[in-house]
This record gives C-alpha cells, structure tokens and sequence, in this order.
C-alpha cells in the first residue's frame, strides 16, 4: 500500500484546476532558514543516502613537454581518500583539485539525473502513478534516466525518442531500449513536444485511466508541506494491477520554467535533489561552510548550476559556481538564469523576505566559454511546419554535440591515470576548466568538480567518430 499527503484543511488552502492543493496559499508563520531546509529535507527519498564521493587530483606539469594533446605538458594522479575537513588546510600540498563522484550514484543514471530523480519519484509514488511519459533525443541521458530508474521501483516508462530507429542500438539508447517502451517521433512530430506528449500520454491510459503532469504533483507536494502536512493515509489499491485503471504521469524534457532547481532539472520542489547534496558536502567533516571553493560544471541547460548556485546562497556558503557553457550563448544563459531564480523567489517568497536570496536577481552563476569553443553555425528552423507554409527561423546553434581532434586521447589520458571516465562533450569540459584553473591560480579557492557521468554517451559517439576512436590503440601510453 502507498501512502499519500494530505494537505491540511485551512481557509488559505486553495485547490488548482486538476484537484491539487496550490502552492500559492500561504502560511501565516515563517520559518527559519533550518526550519526550512530541516523540513525540505525530511522526506522520502529515492537515494537512500546523499552521500557522495570527493576525490582529490594532483596536477603536475611534465617538463620539456609542450604542444601535442590537450593534457601533453600535464599528468594527473588520483586519491581517493583524500583529507577533508580541517585536515585540508594542514596535509595538502601542491596543485590539485577536487571532483564530487556523482557519476558513481547509479551505473546507468547520470549524477544529475539521479539527483533529479532522488525527490521526483516518491512523490510520482505517492499519487499513485502508474505509468511515465517522457521524451529525448536518440542517445537521452534524461530518457534512459526515466527508463531505469521506473523500471526498479515497478513503474513503466514509455519514451517519446526523436528521429530514426539508429541500425546498432548502443549507449543510452540501448539502455532505453532494454528498460522502457520506446517509440520513435518523427522530427516534425518532436517539435511539437506539449501536443505529443498529451497524445501519447491519453493513449497509454486509455478511456478509463488519467494523465496527470508532474509539474501538478509537485505543486501538490510544496503545499502539502507549506501547510505542514504530516498525515498520511493509505491509497485505495496497489498500482500496476490488471483491474485498476492506469494514472500516467507527463515528465517534460529538460528544464522548463523552475521546474530544475533543488535537484537540478526545473520545479522548486524537484531541486530538493541538488539542497540535499550541498547540504551534505557543506558538513564540517567534508567540505564544510566557511571554506572558499569554486565548483566546476559542465552545463548544458545550465539547471544544475543555478540549482547549487541557490542552494549554496540560500545556506550561506562562500561557494562560487563557474558554469562551462555548451550549448548556448551566455545572454541565453543569463536569461535563464532570472528566469529559474524568479519562478524559485516565487514559489519561496514567505521564506525570504528577510533573506539575502530575495534581493537575487542574476549574477547567482559564473557563466564562462569552454577552453576549445566549438563553432557556431548558422540554420534555417522549419519548426515543424508544412514546406507550403514555410516560416523559418533563422537560429544560431552551438554545435556542442561535435567532438574535436584530440578530444578522446584526452579522456583516454585522464582515464589511464585517474580511473575516471569522462567524455569528450560534457564533462572533459568541465575537467579542461579546473586545470585550467588550478594551474594558472585564478583563483585562491579550492576548484571542485561536480561530476555527473555521461560515460555511456561514448559508446554513440564511437559510432559517429569512428576515426578518433580507432587512433586510441595508436596513442602514446603514459
């Protein structure tokens, strides 16, 4: 049997159009920042632990070595039981950055995804859910994400994948593949993603089932706990049974609007994921709250960064968050930026008010180029429309998808000496930046790396770049 949360009966308690209690009843006492967090936290969760990893990489320069690789002048050596806490001022001696293990959470979901995943799904439990829609690209991290992670708690997932059925089924796609129903949306299909979604969505539960969007169980959940909702009563059946109905749950794509913050993909509530792990790295054995340091991301929507840049502030923490950008300009992602932090300050605002986190408007991230720029291209976007009423739309794309020469022995190098896998288009990024970093002292913090995995992307992209990955034999083994 489930449990589920009911919200207390108050006057101020204000039911949306899907019978979900608002989150925008407000309560009339205001906790403190440790009542807050101490009641973010107290729930249930998909982890069963926040605990993470934190290895330490020294950096040592290789002389008469210059030119060549990405890493040629430099070598890489890997402790993994580094000092922490008060130790680290004492016992570290040297260059040398840290880098937070997420990638090892889960050996098929990446870091963010898990953290994403770690406050979405109970409460996707707690409703009843039946079945998850969602949606990606060929080889989604976020898709097999959603696969796997439904498969283990008894749910079923069904993937809305854009583009052709690849001839080699591999990497995330396979995984996919093996965990969930998947069907392949014609482009033109895709990019009417709202549409698609509810389509599929109502087809799946049929006339006597019902589509709820996640975005509507989360407002559920931030009222419930605004109201300090602390009773629970049992569900009516057990789901996944032949004789009940099916309840099937709407998980966007990416992030939209807030929902990414707390755990790293949009909703206020979902960025639980991301309080929860800066709320466990922020303990004074570990990294602690009044040392410096300077996180390293890799972004591609650029949500995890804003969602640590939020939890850091909201506890105080000297943390500065130097986002590496992938996929976008820096305008777009400073736009996004106030647009997550408004839609956070909205859904908290009874909490801030006397809180330095309300006068935040942008300036939260450090948005920065990555260290070998991938180039822009310019491309007409059919948007989906019929080639008899053409309204292109003239977009500038990063190509960030594309791998350049050299980019796979460094990944190689890293792997060699460290023991840690990264890949060539998100997190070698943010690998590249923290030596950058460490080695030329910009910066008298300690340079961290949250790394999230991604490791199962290289097995597409040996596909595609078949050329690269056949020199690997060929490179020189340090």
């Amino acid at each position: 049997m489930k449990l589920h949360c009911c919200p207390a009966k108050t006057a101020l308690t204000a039911i949306n159009k899907n019978g979900f209690p608002s989150a925008q009843a407000l309560p009339n006492t205001k906790p403190s920042g440790e009542e807050f967090m101490s009641k973010l936290l107290r729930r249930r969760w998909t982890l069963l632990s926040p605990d993470t990893n934190i290895h330490q990489i020294t950096v040592s320069s290789k002389q008469g070595q210059k030119g060549g690789g990405l890493f040629s002048n430099v070598s890489f050596l890997n402790n993994n039981q580094p000092h922490l806490g008060n130790m680290m001022l004492y016992e570290n001696q040297g260059l040398y950055f840290y880098i937070v293990r997420d990638d090892l959470l889960h050996p098929f979901v990446n870091g963010n995804k898990a953290r994403k995943l770690d406050g979405l799904l109970p409460l996707i439990e707690d409703h009843g859910v039946t079945d998850v829609v969602t949606c990606g690209g060929c080889q989604s991290a976020h898709a097999a994400a959603v696969a796997v992670s439904c498969a283990e708690r008894g749910l079923k997932s069904h993937l809305l994948l854009r583009g052709e059925q690849p001839q080699i089924l591999t990497g995330y796609n396979l995984i996919s593949t093996i965990y969930g129903n998947v069907t392949y949306v014609p482009r033109s299909f895709y990019a009417h993603r709202e549409e698609m979604l509810q389509t599929h969505a109502s087809m799946v539960a049929g006339h006597t089932g019902s589509v709820v969007y996640c975005s509507d169980i989360i407002d559920s959940s931030l009222a419930s706990q605004t109201f300090e909702c602390s009773k629970f009563v049992q569900r009516d059946a057990p789901r996944g049974t032949e004789n009940h109905s099916r309840k099937v749950a709407i998980v966007n794509e990416g992030a939209k609007g807030a929902v990414a913050l707390l755990d790293g993909q949009g909703h206020p509530l979902e960025n639980k994921g991301m309080f929860r792990l800066v709320d466990y790295l922020s303990q004074d054995h570990l990294l602690g709250k009044k040392r410096a340091f300077n996180f390293v991301v890799d972004s591609g929507t650029g949500t995890t960064a804003v969602g640590l840049g939020l939890a850091a502030m909201y506890l105080g923490l000297p943390w500065k968050i130097t986002a590496v950008m992938l996929a976008d300009t820096m305008d777009t992602y400073r736009q996004k930026e106030r647009r997550l932090i408004a839609e956070f300050k909205r859904q908290f605002r009874f909490l801030l008010d006397s809180h330095k986190l309300n006068g935040a408007n942008d300036g939260i991230v450090h948005w920065v180029d990555r260290c070998h720029p991938r180039n822009y291209r310019f491309s007409w976007v059919n948007e989906g429309r019929s080639n008899e009423n053409r309204d292109f739309v003239f977009a500038l794309c990063n190509r960030f998808g594309n791998v350049l020469e050299g980019e796979i022995e460094a990944c190689q190098q890293v792997a060699q000496q460290t023991g840690i896998p990264l890949d060539p288009v998100y997190t070698l990024a943010a690998w590249e930046m923290a030596t950058r970093i460490t080695c030329t002292h910009k910066d008298d913090s300690n340079v961290v790396i949250l790394h999230t995995g991604g490791t199962l992307g290289m097995f597409g992209l040996a596909q595609r770049y078949k050329s690269y990955f056949g020199m690997l034999n060929n490179a020189i083994k340090s």
